[in-house]
Parts: structure tokens; sequence; C-alpha cells
């Protein structure tokens, strides 16, 4: 099969997703800004599903950060303890509620410096945050993105950080927020990690 040209290439890749998934939803359920930050913090090394099936038994006790800082840190690990990590994840997310009480009146910060000084939260997080909660451009990276922009030609996935940068010089900032979902998704239906090598659709003509 002939493969595209780089304009071509990105043309398709857009409009292949575009198709697939028009409107993408946050996969990680939530209630208001503090919960889906933690749900964000709980998703690191593990699951989207298995981050949904357990938080609603922690938001029904704590959706704010003043009720978190009510929890004691064992309950909250106990709550969590299906999800990697859990013990160091559990003193993040409560001392994480201690700072926005005490710096940002018990309100997720909108901005990326304010965000990453939080607990727990490092800069694919306060990505997702921003791009999701306060709709600023921003391309957060995670496995699924990093392996499929490396299988697409679109970076060398030498590092996460390389991946964001060359991402972002390839799609307009416009695109950002929408295009993580779209890979994400795309990547656990038709691109996963064991299909190597892989025969889906963009892989067939960007390889």
């Amino acid at each position: 099969m002939k493969v595209l040209k780089e304009k071509e290439k990105i043309k398709f890749i857009l409009t292949t997703l575009e198709g697939l998934y028009p409107e993408p939803e946050i996969p990680l359920d939530h209630e208001n800004n503090f919960t889906f930050l933690v749900a964000v913090m709980l998703s690191a090394q593990s699951t989207d599903k298995k981050v949904n099936e357990i938080t609603p038994s922690l938001f029904k006790i704590a959706n704010t950060a003043e009720k978190m800082i009510g929890v004691k840190t064992e309950e909250i690990q106990r709550l969590i303890k299906q999800i990697g990590l859990a013990p160091t994840k559990s003193k993040n997310i409560k001392k994480m509620s201690y700072q926005l009480l005490e710096k940002h009146n018990g309100n997720v910060p909108n901005n990326f410096e304010d965000l990453e000084n939080l607990a727990g939260v490092g800069h694919k997080t306060a990505s997702v945050i921003m791009s999701q909660v306060f709709n600023q451009p921003a391309f957060p990276v995670d496995t699924h993105i990093h392996r499929l922009a490396k299988r697409w030609g679109l970076s060398d996935g030498k590092s996460v950080t390389k991946t964001e940068k060359d991402l972002k010089k390839i799609f307009d900032k416009s695109l950002w927020n929408k295009l993580h979902l779209q890979i994400i998704f795309y990547g656990r239906e038709y691109c996963q990690a064991r299909k190597a090598p892989c025969n889906c659709r963009i892989c067939e003509k960007t390889r």
C-alpha cells in the first residue's frame, strides 16, 4: 500500500479520527473540577475503566477538597486499593486537598504553574485539567499517544516530552484538546500496544 506524503498523512489522520470520534467525551467519570482532578491523578499507571469503578465510593464521602481532608489517608487508600500506587496516591490526594484549601480557596487552579505545584500533579495531569476543564490549548501525552505518534512517524518516541513538542508543532493549536482524546480512543480500539506490527487503517497508510 502506498505510504502517504507528510501533508497527506496529517490530513488522513485527522479525517480518520474525526470520522470515528466527532465528539469525544471525557472518559473519566466526575462530578466537578475537584473530582475530575482526583480521577486524573488516579488514572496514572491504571485504566480509566478501573478508575471509574472505584471512584464512586470515594466521591460519595468526599467530592470536595474540604470533605477530602476529613477522610483519613488510610481510608482513602482502602477505597482506592485496586488502583496502582494506591499508598502514594492516597497521600497525594490528601496533601493536594490541603493545598487547594490553603492556597486556592478549595478551587482547582486554572494555570500550569499552580497545578504542577500540587502534590501528585505532574505536567500530563495539569495538561489534562487545562485542556478539558479550562479549555486552554494543551496536548497531554499518555502511553497511547506516545506509542501512536511513533508508529505514525509523527515523533521518534525518544521521550514523552519530545512527543508532546513534536505533536504541538505538527497540529494546529485549535485541534489539541480534542485530538488528544481522539488519539487515545483510537489507540484503545484499533491500535493497541500488542498489535505490532499494526495493520489498522492509519498504520497501513503511515508506516
